[in-house]
């Protein structure tokens, strides 16, 4: 509590102050559980499979339903923050996704789970970038705006690590259905909390005509698209028709969008954004990471089950390491960024987290979890945590207030996609693998283990490349003094509409 009564009251418009640990918990309440919902759902994806006979591909879309509709909605979603006023916003992205978690739980085939699922991503995309420009815009002295992202990435990394123990208690001990339902208490609780304390921010402009729908649509049937290309590899070779056609429709689309922001008076995501250094850098580490990240916990978690046989349970306990480690590096980031700025932590962590991948390669059947899965993994962990805040920071800090909501929206878009696009290459790469080793041979129960072991290897190995790719990207792009330069002219420019405001 120390944290939250440091933090200084936040300068929105309203017609009564609003108490600053009220917005910084709602909107942390908001990130844990929409982060909850990712780490409690890939430790109960082996059950899905099993209970709603899914095949592999089926099975990758589970999570992939979730974050495209995620990450190709979540720049509409800051936007809309923005134009239609964040409290407003914030409470139909909360109402959508409890609603979605529901039917989720009740799903009685695989497709209805997957429909839910990207609904799910959907009203996640309208609630997350809501929570992050409410802290951005609300706390303008640069140490309480540091204070409060750190805490805001210190509750999504704590997610993680609780989803994955909630996810095996959940699946062992009542059904896989309970962890999606179990959204639906905290976001009937964080609904009323939100209309009772909130109060709404003035939106810039109103109407649909200020959201730039073709761009959203287009953005997000285009990574459809090309998730849907590189997912089907399995039994589509790369140069085939369907594969090439798909690609093709995917660059159209994506090439579509970008002269659609051009063209439009409202774009959805203005190119001008790109201008800043550190934005577009924090994005390419992003898109990176989410692909790195996502990757990382789905596969070990099929490992430690459909290899090794961990129950649930014991699955989501053998993870909880490394997601506390993502806790730890969160907060330790959070004070040290002021200190070294963004740069050095995001050219650091990935490089600890590509060696605890590399270590992860090592995998085979059978191995014990003390000895060759409880350090690296913890390793993985603390190095991609570290880059949260950080990358969070040199996004967001170096646009003018009326932008925070599009930044947000952009840093958290960067890694939704790079989720869906990463998951989808580097599970290709592994199912590739798997059918490499088992060609020719009868499928008994080791040779399928040290197959499917052989396949997670590999990916863990290209996983370490892209952590790799991160660090050279903070080396090259990000600036030195990102975090002091962006929020001397975020605190700048809210002093400015404060007084524009007030005359």
């Amino acid at each position: 509590m120390a944290v939250l009564a440091d933090l200084e009251m936040p300068t929105i418009r309203s017609r009564r102050p609003v108490p600053s640990w009220a917005v910084l918990v709602i909107a942390c309440m908001a990130q844990f559980m929409v982060v909850l919902d990712i780490s409690i759902v890939n430790v109960a994806l082996p059950a899905m499979k099993h209970s709603l006979d899914l095949s592999s591909t089926a099975q990758q879309w589970i999570v992939n339903a979730y974050t495209l509709t995620f990450g190709g909605f979540l720049l509409l979603g800051g936007r809309a923050a923005d134009l239609f006023g964040r409290k407003r916003v914030f409470l139909i992205g909360l109402a959508l996704f409890t609603l979605a978690s529901v039917a989720g739980g009740f799903a009685q085939s695989g497709g209805m789970l997957i429909a839910a699922r990207a609904l799910q991503g959907l009203g996640g995309a309208i609630l997350a970038p809501a929570t992050l420009s409410l802290l951005t815009t609300n706390y303008t002295d640069p140490k309480a705006r540091t204070r409060a992202l750190t805490a805001w990435g210190a509750t999504a990394a704590s997610g993680g690590a609780f989803g994955s123990v909630l996810g095996g208690v959940l699946t062992q001990v009542l059904d896989w259905r309970w962890v999606l339902f179990v959204n639906v208490p905290i976001g009937i609780v964080l609904l009323v909390a939100a209309a009772r304390s909130l109060t709404e921010s003035r939106g810039t402009l109103s109407g649909l005509r200020s959201l730039d729908l073709p761009g959203a649509v287009t953005v997000t049937a285009g990574l459809a698209a090309l998730v849907y290309a590189i997912v089907t590899t399995d039994t589509h070779s790369w140069g085939s028709v369907h594969t090439l056609a798909l690609l093709g429709v995917a660059a159209v689309l994506l090439v579509t969008f970008v002269f659609i922001e051009s063209r439009v008076e409202h774009p959805l995501v203005p190119l001008r954004i790109f201008a800043s250094r550190s934005l577009s850098g924090a994005n390419g580490i992003a898109l990176l990471l989410g692909a790195v990240l996502t990757a990382f916990i789905f596969f070990m978690s099929l490992y430690l089950q459909q290899v090794n046989g961990y129950s649930p349970l014991k699955a989501g306990l053998a993870i909880l390491p490394a997601t506390l480690g993502s806790l730890a590096a969160s907060l330790i980031a959070g004070k040290l960024v002021g200190r070294v700025g963004p740069r050095v932590l995001l050219a650091v962590g990935p490089l600890v987290g590509a060696a605890g991948l590399v270590w992860m390669a090592q995998l085979s059947p059978g191995d014990s979890y003390l000895a060759h899965i409880l350090v690296p993994s913890t390793l993985v962990g603390l190095g991609l945590a570290t880059c949260f805040v950080p990358m969070t920071m040199a996004a967001t800090g170096g646009v003018p207030v009326r932008d925070a909501g599009l930044a947000s929206g952009l840093i958290n878009t960067s890694r939704q996609v790079g989720a869906a696009v990463g998951l989808a290459g580097l599970a290709t790469l592994a199912i590739s693998r798997t059918d490499h080793v088992l060609a020719g041979h009868p499928a008994t129960p080791a040779l399928t283990g040290s197959a499917l072991s052989s396949g997670y290897d590999q990916a863990f190995l290209y996983g370490a490349g892209v952590a790799v790719l991160m660090a050279l990207i903070a080396a090259l792009i990000i600036p030195k003094l990102a975090v002091q330069r962006a929020d001397a002219a975020v605190e700048a420019e809210a002093l400015d509409m404060v007084a524009l405001e007030g005359a």
